[in-house]
C-alpha cells in the first residue's frame, strides 16, 4: 500500500472534471468511434478548454499549466474515454514544441485552433538547400489527423543526398513542422481500438521548407525560459501515454465491477474479489507514479534541472504503471462474460482502446 504522503497526491478521475465534462466526453464516445474521429461536439470542447494547447507556451496565449497538473487532467479525460484521451495527450503533446520553435515561426499559435501531431519516426528526408530544406517523407501515424493544422516530423538531414552525421557519428535527425496545405493525409487508420484517433498516415513530397520550421528538442535549445520546457521530452512522453493508459484500465476495471454484480453468486464470490484487487493494485501504482512525477517537477522547480536518478525512477514507474494496466485488465477480462466481448459496449470500448494504445513502442520495453 502506498503511504499517506503518496495518497494525498493521488485523486479518482472524476475528481479532475467537472460532471457536465465527463457527462459529454463519455456521451459522445460511441458517436467518435463510428465517425471515426472526434465529434463536433468534443471539439468544441477541446477548443473552448484549450486542451490541444496544453503545453505550448503562455507567450502564446496558451495555458502552460504545471506538468503534473497537465498528466492528470491527460489521465481524466483517457479515463472518460480512451481515443479523447489520446488525442488531447499527443496533440498537447506536440504543442510542447512551442518552446523550441523559432519565434519567426511560431505565429502558428496565432490560430486559436491551432492544433499540432505527427509522428516521431524518422521516415523522412531533409535534402540541405541555400535556403532551408527540401523534405520527402510519408510518416504512418498522426494522431488526430483529420483535425491537425501543423504537421510535426522527423527527418534525416542530407547533403548531395548524403545522410549528414552528428557529433557521435550516426545520421543527423531533425524534426520538422508543415502547414496543414503542404501535406497530403492518407486514410490508414484500421486499427481494432482507439477508432476515433484517426491515427492516419500523411506524406509530403518535394515540400521546400524554410530553415525556420527546422527545430531542436534539447532542452538546452528551448527559446522559451519556462520550466516546462527544461523537462526532458522522453520522461514527459513516457509520463502523458502512462497516464492515458491507467486512465483506460481504471474506466475498465469499474465496468468490469459493475457487470459482476449481476453475476450468480458463486461467480461473484471469485470476481468481486479479483477486480477489487485489481482496482487497489492500479491505485497504488498511480500512487507511485503521481509521487514520482510531483518529486521530479519539483526538483526541476528548486535547482533548474532534474537528476539522471530521479528521470530513471520516473521511466520505471512510468512502465510499471502501464504494463500493470494492461495486464490488470487481461486479468478481469474473463470475469465479465459476453458483454465484454461486444464491440457495441463501453467495456469492449475501452478493453481495444486499451490494447491499441499498448502498442506504442515507448513503453512496451524496459528501460535501458
Amino acid at each position: 500500500m502506498p503511504d499517506i504522503c503518496a495518497m494525498k497526491n493521488i485523486h479518482h478521475p472524476s475528481e479532475i472534471l467537472d460532471a457536465d465534462t465527463i457527462t459529454l466526453i463519455k456521451g459522445e464516445a460511441a458517436a467518435a468511434e463510428r465517425l471515426e474521429a472526434m465529434t463536433p461536439k468534443l471539439l468544441e470542447l477541446i477548443y473552448s478548454r484549450q486542451w490541444f494547447r496544453l503545453l505550448a507556451p503562455k507567450a502564446y496565449n496558451a495555458p502552460e499549466m504545471d506538468l503534473p497538473e497537465i498528466v492528470r487532467l491527460e489521465e481524466a479525460i483517457a479515463w472518460c474515454d480512451g481515443s479523447t484521451g489520446w488525442v488531447v495527450t499527443l496533440c498537447a503533446g506536440a504543442s510542447w514544441f512551442g518552446g523550441f520553435i523559432s519565434p519567426k515561426a511560431a505565429t502558428i499559435f496565432n490560430d486559436v485552433q491551432v492544433c499540432l501531431g505527427g509522428s516521431g519516426a524518422a521516415t523522412g528526408t531533409a535534402e540541405i538547400t541555400a535556403d532551408g530544406f527540401l523534405v520527402n517523407g510519408k510518416w504512418l501515424h498522426a494522431t488526430g489527423s483529420p483535425h491537425v493544422t501543423v504537421f510535426t516530423a522527423n527527418c534525416v538531414i542530407t547533403k548531395n543526398k548524403i545522410p549528414v552525421k552528428d557529433d557521435s557519428g550516426n545520421e543527423l535527425i531533425k524534426p520538422f513542422f508543415f502547414l496543414n496545405d503542404e501535406v497530403t493525409r492518407i486514410h490508414t487508420w484500421t486499427s481494432v481500438g482507439m477508432v476515433a484517433t484517426a491515427s492516419n498516415a500523411y506524406e509530403v513530397k518535394n515540400l521546400a521548407v524554410p530553415t525556420e520550421r527546422c527545430f531542436s528538442l534539447k532542452t538546452e535549445d528551448a527559446v522559451i525560459p519556462s520550466n516546462l520546457y527544461k523537462y526532458p521530452f522522453l520522461q514527459l512522453a513516457e509520463a502523458t501515454l502512462a497516464a492515458n493508459i491507467s486512465g483506460m484500465a481504471l474506466h475498465f476495471l469499474e465496468e468490469a465491477l459493475e457487470l459482476v454484480k449481476y453475476k450468480n453468486e458463486r461467480q461473484q464470490l471469485i470476481a468481486l474479489p479479483a477486480i477489487s484487487n485489481a482496482i487497489n493494485t492500479l491505485t497504488n501504482n498511480r500512487a507511485s507514479f503521481y509521487t514520482q512525477l510531483d518529486a521530479s517537477w519539483e526538483e526541476l522547480n528548486i535547482n533548474g534541472c532534474i537528476t539522471e536518478k530521479t528521470l530513471a525512477a520516473l521511466s520505471t514507474v512510468s512502465r510499471k504503471l502501464a504494463n500493470e494496466a494492461i495486464q490488470l485488465t487481461d486479468r478481469c477480462f474473463p470475469y465479465c462474460g459476453l458483454a465484454a466481448a461486444s464491440k457495441e459496449t463501453v467495456i469492449n470500448r475501452t478493453w481495444r482502446d486499451i490494447h491499441t494504445a499498448s502498442q506504442h513502442s515507448l513503453l512496451a520495453y524496459p528501460v535501458l
